[in-house]
C-alpha cells in the first residue's frame, strides 16, 4: 500500500526545522522524502498545500482499561464490558493523534493483539499487564474492611499483590511470560489507592532489585510509580528505567536521574482532571482529597528536571471519562517548556524510553509511517496539538486512519 503526501512542511525534530517537500509511505514505512516525488501506480495522494507534518504522538503513561476512576471496582466488572470500553478509549486516542501508547497497568496481550490485527481502532499498544504492589500498596485496591486478596488475574484490574523477594520474582516472571513490554512496580503510595499514604515508600530495596533483575534478564525494563523524593530515589538506586509522576522530587533525585540515565514521565493533566471531575467519574472521596498533595508540585518538578537535562517522556495517566483531556497535557507542559521540547517528549523522547528509537516518533526514512498532518504550527502554539480541530489527518503504518 502506497501513500504520497505532496507539498508538505516536514518537521525534523533534531534540528527543530521544517523542510518543504513530499513524503512517500510504502508498506507501512516511510520510503523517501524530497521534492517532486512520483506516486506509484495505485497510490493514494494527499495534496497538503503547505500543511505541516509531524511524527505520530506517543503517550508513555495511559490506562486504556480504566473505564472508571474507581479502580477498585474494575475486578467486579465483566472483562468483556471493560474491553468494550477500552476499545472506545483507544479509538479516541488515535483520533487525537496518538499512534503509540505505553499502558502503565491494566491492558494485556489481548488488547494489544486485537489492535495489531485490526479488530479495534487504536494506537499501537505496549502493555505491562498488572502492576506489582505490596500488600497495602498502590496496587492493592481493597478497602480496610476487605480481607480476602483477589487472585483472579483473568478479571479486569490494574494491580497484583506480591510480597517478598521470591514472590515478586515469580510475579514479574509471570507478567513477562504473558508478553509484557515492561514491568510496572508501585514504589510509593498514590491518589487512587484507598489505604496508603502518598508519602509512603513501598517495597524493600531487595524486592525492588529483584524485580529489576527479572526484567533485565528478559531484556525488558521496570517503570516505577513514585511521588516523593525518598520513593523516587530508592527506585532509581534499584535500577528502574522510568519514574512515573515524580511530583515531589528534589535536587538529589535529579542527580540520580542523570547518574542512572533514567527517564521521568510526568502526568500533569491527570491531577488537573481529577480535581475538576474525578468524583463525577467514580473517584472515591478519600482519593479526591489526596489530589491537592501533588497537584501544584507536578509543574515545579517538571521544570526542575527539564532545566537539569533529565530525559523526559510524555504521559497523561487519565481515568474513565477524563481520557478526553489527553491533549491538554501539551498546554500544561508548555507553561515551563518550549513547544519543541514538549513535542520531543511525545515523540523521540518517548520512543527512546520504550526502546523504539528510529522506529516511531520520527519521520526518518525506514521508520514506521506514523504521522500527523496539522493545520498550524505546533512549534509556535501547542494549542495546535491540544485542539482536535487542527488535526487534518492521522496516518498510522502508512494508512490514513483519522478522520474515519
Amino acid at each position: 500500500m502506497s501513500l504520497l503526501l505532496r507539498d508538505a512542511l516536514i518537521l525534523d525534530l533534531e534540528s527543530g526545522e521544517y523542510a518543504e517537500g513530499d513524503l512517500r509511505c510504502e508498506d507501512g514505512r516511510i520510503a523517501e522524502t524530497g521534492r517532486g516525488l512520483r506516486a506509484p501506480d495505485g497510490a493514494r495522494v494527499l495534496d497538503l498545500a503547505g500543511a505541516r507534518v509531524v511524527p505520530g504522538l506517543i503517550d508513555a503513561h495511559v490506562h486504556v482499561s480504566a473505564s472508571t476512576a474507581d479502580l477498585g471496582a474494575l475486578p467486579s466488572m465483566s472483562p468483556a464490558y471493560v474491553a468494550a470500553h477500552s476499545a472506545r478509549t483507544m479509538g479516541g486516542m488515535l483520533d487525537r493523534g496518538f499512534t503509540t501508547v505505553r499502558d502503565a497497568s491494566g491492558a494485556d496481550y489481548g488488547l494489544a493483539d486485537a489492535q495489531a490485527e485490526g479488530l479495534i481502532r487504536g494506537p499501537r499498544l505496549l502493555f505491562c499487564g498488572r502492576a506489582l504492589s505490596q500488600t497495602g500498596g498502590h496496587g492493592d485496591l481493597r478497602g480496610r474492611g476487605q480481607s480476602a486478596k483477589d487472585d483472579h488475574l483473568c478479571c479486569a484490574g490494574v494491580g497484583r499483590v506480591a510480597d517478598g523477594v521470591d514472590a515478586v520474582r515469580a510475579a514479574a516472571r509471570d507478567e513477562l511470560r504473558k508478553g509484557a513490554h515492561h514491568v510496572k512496580v508501585m514504589a510509593s503510595g498514590g491518589v487512587a489507592s484507598p489505604t496508603d499514604r502518598i508519602d509512603s515508600t513501598q517495597y524493600s530495596m531487595d524486592e525492588l532489585r529483584a524485580i529489576v533483575e527479572e526484567a533485565e534478564a528478559a531484556n525488558r525494563y521496570v517503570a516505577a510509580h513514585a511521588y516523593t523524593a525518598r520513593a523516587v530515589n530508592r527506585a532509581l538506586e534499584a535500577g528502574v528505567r522510568s519514574v512515573e509522576h515524580g511530583n515531589l522530587i528534589d535536587d538529589t533525585s535529579v542527580e540520580l536521574f542523570l547518574r542512572h540515565d533514567a527517564f521521568l514521565v510526568p502526568t500533569l493533566v491527570t491531577y488537573w482532571a481529577l480535581k475538576e471531575e474525578g468524583r463525577a467519574f467514580g473517584l472515591p472521596e478519600g482519593s479526591w482529597r489526596k489530589v491537592d498533595e501533588v497537584l501544584d508540585a507536578g509543574l515545579r518538578a517538571l521544570e526542575l528536571a527539564h532545566r537539569a537535562g533529565v530525559r523526559l517522556a510524555f504521559g497523561t495517566d487519565l481515568l474513565g471519562g477524563m481520557h478526553r483531556h489527553q491533549s491538554h497535557e501539551f498546554r500544561l507542559r508548555g507553561e515551563v517548556q518550549r513547544p519543541l521540547d514538549v513535542l520531543r517528549a511525545a515523540t523521540t523522547g518517548a520512543a527512546e524510553l520504550v526502546g523504539m528509537t528510529g522506529e516511531i516518533g520520527t519521520l526518518s526514512v525506514g521508520a514506521r509511517a506514523d504521522l500527523l498532518v496539522l493545520d498550524g504550527d505546533p512549534l509556535r502554539d501547542l494549542g495546535v496539538l491540544a485542539e482536535p480541530k487542527h488535526l487534518r489527518h492521522v496516518v498510522q503504518d502508512g494508512r490514513v486512519v483519522a478522520p474515519v
